[in-house]
C-alpha cells in the first residue's frame, strides 16, 4: 500500500493510525517517508520489507530516483487531501509517481473538494471510478457555531484582541492570508502578552514541530 499525503505532519497522523489499527496484525511493517528528516531510517524501513508507506509526493519521488523504493508490486494507492496537494504543486509529481505504479491496483482518492485537476487524476487514473460523498455540499457541522464580524481592515486587530479578553479559556487558530501577516499578528499578539505563536512555510521542519508541540 502508498498512502501518498500533502504535509509531513498528515503522512505522520496516518502512519500511526495504520499502526493503531493494526496492531493486532502480527508482523505488519507501516514506514512514514517523507522530507525534513534523513533518509538511512527511511531507507532501513524499505529495505527491511514495508508493506504500507505513507509519504509525501517529494520524498516518494526521491525515493523512486534513487531506487529505493519499486511500486511494480503495488496493490492499493490511496490520494489522501489529493485537491491540496494539487493546491502545493504536486501536480507533476503525482504524474510521475503515478506513472510508476502497476494498472493492476485499486486507487482510492480522498478530496475536500472536486476541481477540475482533482476529476482529471479519476479520468487518468482510475477504472470506473465510484463517487461517494459523506457529508451534503455546503453544511456544516451541526454542533459548530459560526459568528462573524465586519470590521474596518485597520480595526482587525483590536477585534481579535477583544475576542480572546471575552473568551480567557480561547484556544484556537487564527488564519492569515500571507506568510507576513501570520509573522505580524502573532507578533502582536505575543508582545500584548497573549499565549500565541506563528506557524508558516519559512519556519524549518524542527520550529513547526515546536510550535505544533507547544499548541498540543
Amino acid at each position: 500500500v502508498l498512502v501518498l499525503t500533502p504535509t509531513r505532519e498528515l503522512a505522520i497522523q496516518v502512519a500511526q493510525a495504520f499502526r493503531d489499527y493494526s496492531k493486532y496484525i502480527e508482523g505488519l511493517r507501516v514506514l512514514a517517508t517523507y522530507g525534513g528528516s534523513g533518509y538511512s531510517d527511511q531507507i532501513s524501513g524499505l529495505r527491511r520489507g514495508a508493506q504500507v508507506i505513507v509519504g509525501t509526493p517529494g520524498r516518494v519521488m526521491d525515493h523512486i530516483r534513487k531506487k529505493t523504493l519499486e511500486l511494480n508490486k503495488l496493490s492499493y494507492l490511496v490520494l489522501d487531501e489529493a485537491d491540496e496537494m494539487l493546491n502545493m504543486g504536486f501536480k507533476d509529481d503525482l504524474d510521475t509517481i503515478l506513472a510508476e505504479t502497476p494498472e493492476e491496483k485499486q486507487t482510492l482518492l480522498f478530496s475536500a473538494t472536486m476541481p477540475k485537476e482533482v476529476l482529471k487524476i479519476t479520468n487518468n487514473y482510475m477504472c470506473s471510478p465510484h463517487q461517494i460523498e459523506v457529508a451534503h455540499r455546503n453544511e456544516g457541522a451541526k454542533n459548530v457555531e459560526h459568528h462573524f464580524y465586519m470590521v474596518n481592515a485597520r480595526d482587525r486587530y483590536k477585534a481579535l484582541r477583544r475576542l480572546c479578553d471575552v473568551n480567557p479559556n480561547i484556544y484556537g487558530i487564527v488564519f492569515c492570508r500571507t506568510r507576513r501577516e501570520t509573522k505580524d499578528v502573532s507578533d502582536k499578539l505575543m508582545q500584548d502578552g497573549y499565549n500565541a505563536d506563528a506557524i508558516h512555510s519559512d519556519l524549518s521542519q524542527a520550529q513547526r514541530d515546536h510550535v505544533m508541540h507547544r499548541f498540543r
